[in-house]
């Protein structure tokens, strides 16, 4: 079985059809996806409806990001926080408009039965944006920092390759797991179009939400898959651009 992380999507379907076509996904493999699966692309509705659809037949783990917060809140209250439109929410809001209420009450239990993080049996830990409890993240005493953090990734950017993690001056935050995948960061704004890697830190959203494309990274094998640019497949459109 091969464990795929797959980073931010943000409505884009075709570039996720796209992807799981060139990663060759069967229903041999374990899929973790690291949320923000709405808001900027056209498709954000149908992204859902295509990914309940997937965890029928492939073992999914959906991990709950900042974005599927705001839409989770809207499909609930059927409020439309004025943020979260200005960051792709309209674009959301407009893919619901062929779906009767049935279907988003659907989509509203998917969006609550998402995962804050999720740690697998080799003790890798996968969450949208990080945490600040040096303790781990089952002591965390703000979720929010799941969804919105990027201390960690910016701490472990700074750190010195060289440090061992045998090191007292290696961060406590890293210690507790043998490595971490996130999403969140867009590596284009380090000019990078793959997903990285600092210390034992994976940031695997590669900018699908911008100009960039989807990712899937291998976690055994660090091997990378990638859609295309998804502006390349939205070209009428300008993401969250």
């Amino acid at each position: 079985m091969r464990y795929l992380v797959i980073g931010d999507i943000h409505g884009g379907l075709m570039a996720l059809k796209q992807l799981m076509e060139r990663a060759e996904v069967t229903k041999k493999d374990k899929l973790i996806f690291l949320g923000d699966y709405v808001d900027g692309w056209s498709e954000s509705a149908q992204v859902i409806q295509y990914l309940i659809e997937l965890s029928e037949s492939i073992n999914c783990v959906f991990i709950k990001g900042n974005h599927d917060v705001w839409c989770e809140d809207w499909l609930r209250e059927n409020l439309a926080h004025p943020v979260w439109l200005a960051h792709g929410g309209k674009e959301t809001v407009e893919s619901y408009s062929s779906f009767t209420e049935e279907e988003k009450k659907q989509h509203l239990q998917f969006f609550q039965a998402m995962e804050l993080f999720y740690i697998d049996d080799a003790n890798r830990l996968y969450v949208h944006a990080g945490f600040t409890s040096m303790h781990g993240v089952q002591r965390e005493y703000d979720i929010r920092g799941f969804y919105y953090d990027r201390t960690l990734w910016e701490m472990a950017l700074t750190m010195d390759i060289r440090l061992p993690k045998t090191s007292e001056k290696y961060p406590h935050r890293l210690k507790h797991y043998k490595e971490i995948y996130i999403g969140h960061t867009p590596t284009l704004h380090y000019h990078k179009h793959e997903p990285m890697n600092a210390a034992n830190v994976w940031n695997i959203d590669t900018g699908a939400a911008f100009t960039g494309k989807l990712s899937a990274l291998d976690v055994e094998t660090k091997e990378v898959f990638q859609s295309d640019p998804v502006t390349n497949l939205y070209p009428n459109e300008l993401g969250r651009n």
